[in-house]
């Protein structure tokens, strides 16, 4: 890494890594905060007892929903990757960063309990070079240019486990920019000959078998939903 190059680097605060993973995205100190945050669970689940978009005890954890959120006010979609598609089809041109859900041990001080966790990571270019921002780690760590990049997402989505998703701006997502012209022509063709394409997460006509929506730190609102939310956080 260049000694010329500043680069923000939130680190992991309790549970904290989905506040961490937006503002490492947009490369901002307090582009959220926890109250932020906080807040869209209110907004997203109003008047219960225990939000289903946080931990119990309200120290983080939160779920797909209320990152999606949080990017609309930044003018910001969160498109769900379909893994069985190559990465290589991606027009990282038109790609504000990417944000991966991984799986991740859950420790209390120095003793590892055998509870699974979901992780948030942030990953972005940065002056030309590709960037991993996981809050986890003591400094950014250096993937590499575009091929580079793509090497590391198709190993990162061997896992079963592990999800991503792609940061765009509104326009992009409205004018399905962010993945390769001649690659979406050849999934409509394959679509009508073989119905294998599967439907991102914010389609409004999308399916729950391929992606685990039951399970909260990974499920995924359908975009008109969210912007349910974002029609009521404008006019209040």
């Amino acid at each position: 890494m260049s000694s010329m190059l500043t680069i923000y680097h939130e680190k992991q605060v309790k549970e904290l890594c989905a506040l961490h993973a937006l503002n490492n995205l947009f490369q901002k100190s307090n582009t959220y905060s926890k109250s932020d945050l906080d807040s869209i669970c209110s907004r997203l689940s109003p008047n219960v007892w225990i939000n289903p978009h946080r931990s119990i005890l309200g120290f983080g954890n939160y779920d797909i929903n209320v990152i999606m959120a949080a990017l609309q006010k930044n003018g910001c979609e969160a498109i769900w990757f379909d893994k069985r598609k190559d990465p290589g089809c991606l027009n990282l041109a038109n790609i504000c960063g990417f944000i991966l859900n991984v799986p991740s041990d859950y420790k209390l001080g120095f003793v590892m309990l055998p509870i699974r966790r979901r992780h948030w990571i942030a990953i972005r270019q940065i002056q030309g070079n590709f960037y991993n921002l996981d809050s986890k780690l003591d400094a950014p760590q250096l993937i590499g240019r575009s091929a580079d990049l793509i090497a590391y997402l198709k190993e990162q989505l061997d896992s079963k486990e592990k999800e991503l998703f792609i940061v765009v701006s509104r326009e992009v997502e409205e004018k399905q920019l962010w993945i390769n012209q001649y690659s979406m022509n050849n999934s409509i063709l394959t679509s009508d000959v073989k119905q294998e394409m599967l439907p991102i997460c914010n389609s409004e006509d999308s399916v729950n078998s391929s992606y685990d929506y039951n399970n909260r730190d990974a499920e995924c609102l359908r975009l008109h939903e969210v912007r349910d939310y974002t029609s009521i956080e404008n006019n209040a």
